[in-house]
């Protein structure tokens, strides 16, 4: 047996790991997989050469560099808990989809295109959960379909919204309403830190990971990211700092959605 370890770069929360463990279902030679996502490292147990598995990972464009390879001989109990591991992944699934709905009603509402983006990224989180939970059980060629879905969903979104964003560039749009952009960003953002402190809990018995906060995800920083928008609107009276997040997050969900699709393939 060996056991490889990767530095992933770009693995900042829960959706690249279940990206990652999408992207390596259904390969007998791996027996364990051990997420670091402070460290931004992956440890693989398996049998076989670790090049098809560092080919697979860069296909993911997540920065992913082999760091070391050795033999071990270590006794791993692939054994776990899925109903828990389910448990949780429903709850974020929950928590991501109600603010995606919120976000959405709310960004229409107040007339804010950051309201919307980050709603839209609220979908995407919630679109890679409800795939994990897919997979499971399933065959690859349905999780794939699935997922080539939810890609296109995401970017034709995604693009009708940076079309929204031109046209209120060019037109004489109103200027959003800041104190909703504000308080619901807030929420959303003590939304996104329950999911995380979710997922850390349910990994908090495995030996790989440390106590600590996992609050510099891209999650955490959109949400900062439309209340700063909406302090400047204030400031500024101007509708264009909330149309520049809108830009920049819509940005992040297509670079998302791409990635879902590289599974589908």
């Amino acid at each position: 047996m060996n056991k490889t370890v990767f530095k992933i770069s770009q693995m900042d929360c829960a959706s690249e790991e279940q990206l990652i463990r999408m992207k390596l279902d259904g390969m007998d030679e791996i027996k364990n997989l051990d997420f670091d996502i402070p460290k931004r490292t992956l440890t693989l147990v398996h049998s076989g050469d670790s090049n098809v598995i560092d080919k697979l990972l860069k296909e993911l464009n997540l920065g992913s560099e082999l760091v070391s390879v050795a033999e071990t001989n270590d006794q791993i109990n692939i054994a776990q808990n899925d109903k828990k591991e389910k448990k949780m992944l429903w709850a974020v699934l929950i928590i991501n989809f109600v603010f995606f709905v919120v976000e959405m009603l709310f960004g229409w509402i107040s007339k804010s295109m950051g309201l919307i983006a980050d709603s839209l990224d609220m979908l995407a989180d919630a679109l890679v959960y409800a795939l994990s939970l897919w997979a499971v059980g399933a065959s690859t060629m349905r999780k794939k379909r699935v997922a080539k879905l939810s890609g296109y969903f995401q970017i034709s979104l995604a693009v009708f919204g940076l079309v929204e964003v031109l046209r209120r560039f060019l037109g004489m749009e109103s200027i959003p309403v800041f104190q909703t952009m504000i308080i619901v960003s807030f929420l959303a953002l003590i939304a996104n830190s329950v999911s995380l402190y979710l997922i850390q809990k349910a990994k908090s018995k495995e030996a790989h990971m440390q106590a600590s906060s996992i609050f510099t995800s891209n999650d955490i920083v959109i949400n900062t990211g439309v209340i700063v928008a909406g302090v400047l609107v204030y400031l500024t009276q101007s509708k264009y700092p909330d149309l520049v997040i809108g830009i920049i997050i819509f940005g992040i969900v297509i670079r998302g959605a791409l990635r879902i699709l590289k599974l589908a393939k």
